[in-house]
């Protein structure tokens, strides 16, 4: 084969790989829980039974995902509780599809790469998510530090301005892990 030739095969060859989806060299974990589907109540009475039952289907019956991004693992666990590994970092929309909210989609801006993703307390809407308590949002890097210390970047998360945080390294051991969401959620009607 002629040098040329090889040149103009190898271009074309690599100009395809690039388009191809791959697994971020620094990804990030997303975690956190779902608390509820914000619609009207349907059912004329509601026991501790009843919404136990309810919420169960409901996470039984959530998927979420992450266009353009095929190397995501995780799910919603029977809990609420969500876990996201292998997500490439920056800005990108997770969405989660559930009865009463077809497309619910948690925007995440600015997030560095390794970064690990805390968002307790989702509500999901038809075409947005609510926090419960913004303030418990965390993003965290591991660090090489004897406590959490801030790094100065900032992550928008939902809307909310989240200070990027350095960790200890064995204080980031959870970010694997689902989430363990509180027995007793937030009434709807605090949702900010």
């Amino acid at each position: 084969m002629r040098p040329l030739a090889v040149l103009l095969l190898l271009a074309a060859c690599g100009g395809h790989e690039a388009t191809q989806p791959r697994v971020s060299a620094e990804p990030i974990s997303v975690r956190g829980w779902i608390a509820d589907v914000d619609e009207p109540a349907n059912a004329p009475y509601r026991t501790r039974e009843t919404e136990i039952a309810r919420k169960m289907q409901l996470f039984r019956s959530t998927n979420i995902w992450i266009e353009n991004a095929p190397y995501v693992s995780g799910g919603v666990a029977e809990n609420g509780s969500f876990l996201l590994l292998d997500v490439p970092p920056g800005n990108l929309t997770i969405t989660f599809s559930a009865p009463g909210a077809p497309a619910a989609w948690l925007v995440l801006q600015n997030v560095p790469g390794n970064a690990d993703v805390f968002v307790p307390g989702l509500v999901l809407r038809r075409d947005s998510v609510a926090l419960l308590d913004p303030k418990l949002v965390q993003v965290r890097m591991a660090a090489q530090v004897s406590k959490p210390s801030p790094t100065g970047a900032k992550a928008i998360i939902a809307g909310t301005t989240v200070a990027v945080t350095n960790t200890p390294y064995n204080a980031m051991t959870d970010r694997h892990d689902y989430p363990n969401p509180p027995g007793d959620m937030t009434p709807l009607a605090t949702v900010r």
